[in-house]
């Protein structure tokens, strides 16, 4: 019979002094990395808030003198950021629409239909996990300025964003992983009442993948959303730009406090989803990781 062995053991958490000093320990620790983790967007947040003065101030404060709620109201106007989130928001759903559509039939088919050669294109799929994002940005540009086969240009229009990010190979494996892991009997039962493939796929697998649907979801949405190099390449016209590359475009001239105010909205609608979503990305998070 073998036991389970921790850093403290159970004798010495029966006794009072064990048990106080282990809460002591883990309170201070989680109190530690709340703090080493709230504080930076506590910092951002207040920053926006502080005179231009007072946030170059050496040593800086932690309380502003004076809260400045204005910080935000000429971030909001002078970098006209709801135009520019509205960019961003166009971009990431068509990017995540296309590429939860395109990765779930490919991941579905490479799973379940077990195509001739399946082996040998997810492992080119995969192989291109391998090459640097930055090799890539010279032929994805030559592509979308000139469309093979039909000549059309890209430029400047959302679809310069969305194609590209259909091609996820991470996110195909980590679908394609979940999908292997479905019970089988599930899947032959539907077979036997009947049911073909497309109806299997939309009645069966995705009601069951909500979990890494979830999480593939908002892999697709952050990718996006946080990206600059691709979207500045993309997107000459200042007013199509998203929220990344308005950011900085138009940060000249503009106070220190009005761009750190930009920032803070700018990462609003993320944080947000986070703490909505939460509950599924762990979910997603810990389907993935076992086997069914």
């Amino acid at each position: 019979m073998s036991g389970t062995r921790t850093l403290v053991s159970p004798l010495t958490l029966a006794r009072p002094r064990g048990r106080a000093v282990y809460w002591t320990v883990f309170t201070g620790v989680v109190l530690l990395f709340t703090l080493a983790f709230l504080f930076p967007v506590y910092w951002m947040a207040t920053g926006a808030m502080k005179s231009p003065d007072e946030v170059t101030r050496t040593p800086p404060t932690l309380v502003p003198d004076q809260w400045h709620v204005s910080g935000y109201t000429d971030a909001w106007d002078l970098m006209d950021l709801p135009t520019h989130l509205w960019n961003t928001v166009v971009q990431a759903t068509g990017a995540w629409i296309l590429q939860l559509v395109f990765c779930t039939a490919a991941a579905y088919a490479l799973s379940r239909l077990r195509p001739a050669f399946g082996k040998v294109i997810l492992g080119g799929i995969l192989a291109t996990l391998m090459v640097p994002a930055q090799a890539l940005v010279v032929p994805k540009y030559l592509t979308v300025a000139d469309l093979p086969l039909i000549h059309t240009s890209l430029l400047n229009d959302p679809l310069g964003i969305w194609l590209p990010a259909v091609a996820n190979a991470f996110n195909l494996y980590l679908l394609k992983r979940f999908f292997d892991q479905l019970p089988r009997d599930v899947l032959e039962a539907a077979e036997i009442d009947g049911a073909g493939r497309l109806r299997t796929l939309w009645s069966i697998v995705l009601p069951m993948s909500r979990p890494v649907l979830g999480v593939v979801s908002i892999f697709a949405l952050v990718a996006v959303w946080q990206d600059f190099l691709w979207p500045l390449m993309v997107f000459s016209d200042t007013d199509k730009q998203p929220i990344s590359v308005a950011l900085v475009q138009l940060s000249q001239n503009i106070p220190l406090t009005v761009l750190i105010a930009a920032m803070v909205i700018a990462s609003i609608p993320m944080v947000a989803m986070f703490l909505v979503f939460q509950r599924h990305i762990i979910a997603g998070i810990s389907a993935g990781s076992t086997k069914g």
